[in-house]
């Protein structure tokens, strides 16, 4: 094997925590590791905040290790507490194996599953058949519930109440682990670091039970300089999907991040060389905009493809060149009979993801932030026909300087 996955991943900035440090980096250096991570599926498309994920599995892959992407098709019942306030609304069988679906798709995108190279596999297939009992004798009794109680994923919940449905979701992905580890040779657990309790209960399960090693590393979660988490955009989850996130949309996400995540960015969602992601980081004030382009290009090239990467890319570029002309600016259509009707500007933003709420796009209007074909307008009430638009046949309204949609009449 080339160079140690476990320097590119902490040079990169992946790293948070390490259950044992030194052999876990000595064993990547060494030999073909096996390894796991899970994705619950509560949604039809993985999101932004996954793909840090997916690019550490990339890396892992690329240096000759063997991912398990595994599918909570069982996990997904129960869903965890993590970092979560309330439960999880409880969805169908159906509904979880859709999304399962979905996500190995999306997978298959970024790893290669092809000879071995990788494994998928869902926890339905021994979680949905446990026999409850059984499950307690052979699980149950390695875990101390005093020490269950102090893990950070259930403090969260015990002011609110914590149901024992969910208090069985470290067993379960506990369990998960030790199957993997069976089955596949599985001895590495990696995850965002909201999963450290979990994996600290897996490693212990297969060392108890099994008396072999097992090691869990963890990642850093992107988050916004105030610690909320990245991926989330005015309307919402950004999304791998196109269908849901437009490959403009998300390349216009990554291009309005805030400078100081611009490099750390860089050093986790791309494969720039670090030489480069460091150099781009330095950049200061107006050249920092670059950095932005490159980081939001490399992105969605990675997720999208280059075609569409370089469609989102002059899309941008004709919106903030002041050209205005351009097919891939995110777009709304209404009926003739609509627009000859006529549509306020409020309803006009709100349809278009400008606006969260109508009081969100009022306030929005009042306070001088929004231009309609680059004329300010301040009349919330404001209503626009088929005699407003420019030549091309186009409404273009802007919310502030970098928010764009437009409106047309569909064919």
């Amino acid at each position: 094997m080339s160079e140690n996955v476990y320097d590119i991943l902490l040079e990169r900035g992946f790293i948070e925590q390490t259950t044992h440090e030194q052999e876990i980096k000595e064993l990547l250096g060494k030999e073909k590791v096996t390894f796991y991570i899970g994705f619950d599926a509560t949604a039809d498309s993985l999101t932004a905040g996954h793909f840090l994920t997916v690019m550490a599995m990339m890396h892992m892959q690329r240096a000759g290790h063997r991912p398990i992407a595994l599918l909570g098709g069982g996990t997904t019942m129960i869903g965890d507490p993590s970092g979560k306030s309330d439960m999880r609304t409880i969805m169908t069988k159906e509904t979880i194996q859709h999304n399962a679906d979905c996500f190995y798709k999306q997978l298959s995108h970024f790893i290669d599953f092809d000879n071995d190279k990788a494994i998928i596999a869902n926890n339905a297939d021994w979680l949905l058949n446990l026999n409850y009992v059984e499950f307690l004798r052979e699980v149950g009794v390695h875990f101390s519930v005093n020490k269950m109680l102090t893990a950070e994923c259930y403090k969260q919940r015990m002011e609110k109440g914590l149901t024992f449905f969910e208090f069985n979701y470290m067993i379960m992905q506990s369990y998960d682990f030790l199957k993997l580890n069976q089955l596949y040779g599985c001895s590495m657990q990696l995850g965002g670091n909201d999963q450290w309790s979990n994996i600290l209960g897996g490693v212990d399960l297969i060392r108890r039970k099994e008396q072999k090693p097992a090691y869990g590393l963890t990642f850093k979660l992107l988050t916004t300089s105030e610690g909320i988490k990245m991926g989330k955009s005015m309307k919402g989850a950004v999304w791998l999907d196109p269908n849901k996130t437009t490959p403009y949309e998300f390349y216009q996400y990554w291009r309005n991040i805030e400078d100081v995540k611009v490099e750390e960015c860089l050093g986790l969602l791309t494969f720039l060389p670090m030489d480069e992601v460091r150099r781009l980081g330095a950049l200061q004030d107006a050249e920092i905009n670059y950095a932005k382009d490159v980081l939001a290009y490399e992105i969605t090239k990675l997720v999208h493809g280059e075609e569409e990467a370089t469609k989102a890319r002059e899309a941008s570029k004709a919106l903030f060149g002041g050209g205005m002309k351009s097919e891939d600016i995110p777009t709304t259509y209404y009926s003739e009979e609509q627009f000859t009707q006529g549509i306020d500007l409020i309803t006009l933003m709100v349809d278009g993801g400008l606006a969260a709420s109508r009081s969100d796009a009022r306030r929005n209007i009042q306070q001088g932030g929004v231009t309609v074909n680059e004329v300010k307008v301040t009349e919330f009430d404001k209503v626009f026909t088929v005699g407003d638009m420019d030549s091309d046949g186009m409404l273009l309204i802007r919310k502030g300087k970098k928010a764009y949609h437009a409106y047309k009449i569909e064919a």
